[in-house]
C-alpha cells in the first residue's frame, strides 16, 4: 500500500479541497500519513496570497524531498497555478497541477501508476475552464472538530492588491441541492459545527439565476433543523445586506460571530484597492449587526502598508479596530503580487514600516480581545468540545468563537455539546467550569 501525505496552505477552500483529494485516494487503498512522515507521494496544496505564502510552498517542497528523495512531489493550488514556470523549474517538484485539475489528482495518480514519473510534468497549468463542482460529497475531516463546506468558487471582483481571482477564475456557485446534501452528510458524521466558505462567499447565487442568494441558502439549511451550529466564513461588508444581517441576528443556529473582509477603514485606500465598500458602509453594516447582537464578536482581514497609505490613513484603520471592537484582526502586510495593479503604484511602503503597522494592529487587537473576554466572565456559554490537552483539560469553543479551557474529571468527546460557566482568562483562552454536557 502506497503512503501519501498532503500539506495544505492558505484558506478554508484549500482545506476542503485537500480533504476531498485524500478521501478519493483513500477509496483506492492509499494509506494517508502525516507530511512529517516518509511517504511515496507528497501533495502540496499551495497558496499565493502573499510572497510569504509562496516562500512557504517552496520551503515545504524542499523539506519533503529531503525526507524521501525518491518520493513524487506534486504541487497544486494557487501558487502552482499562477507561477507554473517557477514551480516547474524546482528540482524538488515532479508534477505541477493547475487548479482546473486539482480534484483530478487521484485519477491522474492511478492512471500513471504503471508509468515512470516524469520530472516537471505540467497538468492543466492554464486556467481554460472553471474549476469543477465536486462530484462527490466529503465525509469528514482528518483530526478536526468542525467541518468546512465550500459553497462557491472564484471571484469576479479583481481587487488591485490580489491575484487570487486569476488563480481561481470567475465566481461559480455550487447548486443548492449539492450544498444541502453535503451539509446533511457532514452532520450525519457527527459534526456539530459547519463553516460555510468560498472565495467570495457573499456572491453566492449571482450566477444561478433569480431567487438564489446566500441568505436564501442559509434559510434552506436552517429549514433542515439539524443539530449543528453554522458559522459564516469571511464576507465582504458589501454583502452584509439587511436580509442577511437579520437572519444572523435572529437565528439561534447561526453563530454570533462575523469575519469581515475589511482590509482598510480609509475610504481613499479602499477605493485604490478597488473594494466594494467604503468606511461609511463598513461602520453602517456593523452597527446594524450590533442592533441584533450587542455581544457580537468581530474578526477582520486587515491589510497594512498598501501603496500610498499615509500614517493618517492607517490611523483610521486603527481607530476602526477599536471602535468596531474587532477582537480578532487577521493582519497582513501588503505584499507585491506580480500581475496585480497595485504592484505598479510607484509610492510603495517600506518593509520596516509595514512590519511596524502590522505590530500596532496586533497589539490593539489584543487589547480589544481582552476587554471582550473580560465581559464574558461569569456568563454561561454553550460550547463544543474541540480537543483534549491531557486526561483532564479540554478545549471548547463558544458560539461567538472564544476558546475555553475546561478542567473536567474525565475526558470529553470531541464534538460534544457542553454548557460552561466562564470563570476567568488564561493566556488567549477563557477558563470555564463544565455545568452539563450532552
Amino acid at each position: 500500500m502506497k503512503r501519501i501525505a498532503i500539506s495544505t496552505l492558505g484558506c478554508k477552500v484549500n482545506t476542503f479541497e485537500s480533504e476531498l483529494i485524500m478521501q478519493r485516494l483513500g477509496e483506492y487503498d492509499y494509506q494517508r500519513v502525516e507530511p512529517t512522515e516518509v511517504a511515496d507521494i507528497y501533495i502540496i496544496n499551495s497558496c499565493t496570497v502573499t510572497a510569504e505564502a509562496d516562500r512557504q510552498s517552496r520551503q515545504i517542497a524542499r523539506k519533503l524531498k529531503r525526507q524521501n528523495e525518491k518520493a513524487t512531489v506534486i504541487m497544486t493550488g494557487c501558487y502552482a497555478q499562477n507561477n507554473t514556470g517557477t514551480v516547474a523549474g524546482m528540482d524538488e517538484i515532479d508534477w505541477v497541477v493547475g487548479n482546473a485539475a486539482k480534484l483530478d489528482i487521484p485519477r491522474l495518480i492511478l492512471e500513471r501508476e504503471s508509468q515512470p514519473y516524469t520530472a516537471n510534468t505540467l497538468i492543466k497549468p492554464e486556467f481554460d475552464e472553471l474549476l469543477a463542482v465536486p462530484e462527490d460529497l466529503l465525509g469528514g475531516y482528518e483530526s478536526q472538530s468542525r467541518a468546512f463546506i465550500q459553497i462557491q468558487q472564484g471571484c469576479d471582483q479583481g481587487c488591485t492588491f490580489c491575484i487570487i481571482h486569476v488563480a481561481r477564475g470567475p465566481s461559480v456557485s455550487f447548486p443548492v441541492q449539492i450544498v444541502l446534501a453535503q451539509y446533511r452528510k457532514i452532520v450525519e458524521q457527527g459534526y456539530k459545527e459547519v463553516v460555510i466558505c468560498g472565495v467570495d462567499l457573499g456572491s453566492y447565487g449571482d450566477d444561478l439565476g433569480t431567487g438564489h442568494s446566500l441568505p436564501g441558502l442559509l434559510k434552506d439549511m436552517l429549514a433542515l433543523d439539524l443539530d449543528c451550529r453554522i458559522r459564516i466564513s469571511s464576507i465582504d461588508p458589501w454583502h452584509l445586506t439587511d436580509e442577511l444581517i437579520e437572519l444572523i441576528g435572529k437565528s439561534e443556529q447561526i453563530c454570533p460571530q462575523v469575519h469581515l473582509s475589511m482590509q482598510s477603514a480609509n475610504t481613499l485606500i479602499l477605493k485604490r484597492m478597488k473594494r466594494r465598500a467604503d468606511r461609511e458602509l463598513i461602520f453602517d453594516r456593523v452597527a446594524c449587526l450590533r442592533e441584533y447582537l450587542p455581544n457580537l464578536v468581530l474578526s477582520a482581514d486587515v491589510l497594512v502598508g498598501f501603496p500610498t497609505e499615509t500614517e493618517d490613513q492607517f490611523a483610521q484603520t486603527l481607530e476602526a479596530i477599536e471602535s468596531l471592537k474587532i477582537a480578532y484582526p487577521h493582519v497582513f502586510p501588503y505584499s507585491n503580487r506580480e500581475g496585480a495593479p497595485a504592484a505598479r503604484i510607484p509610492k510603495q511602503i517600506s518593509g520596516v514600516e509595514k512590519k511596524r503597522r502590522a505590530r500596532l494592529v496586533r497589539e490593539l487587537g489584543q487589547r480589544v480581545w481582552e476587554k471582550q473576554a473580560l465581559s464574558r466572565v461569569s456568563t454561561t456559554q454553550r460550547t463544543i468540545i474541540e480537543s483534549s490537552n491531557d486526561l483532564s483539560v479540554v478545549v471548547a469553543r463558544c458560539d461567538d468563537y472564544f476558546p475555553v479551557k475546561l478542567v473536567v474529571p474525565k475526558t470529553l468527546e470531541k464534538g460534544q455539546w457542553c454548557t460552561v460557566k466562564i470563570s476567568g482568562i488564561e493566556g488567549q483562552s477563557l477558563l470555564g467550569e463544565c455545568l452539563a454536557c450532552d
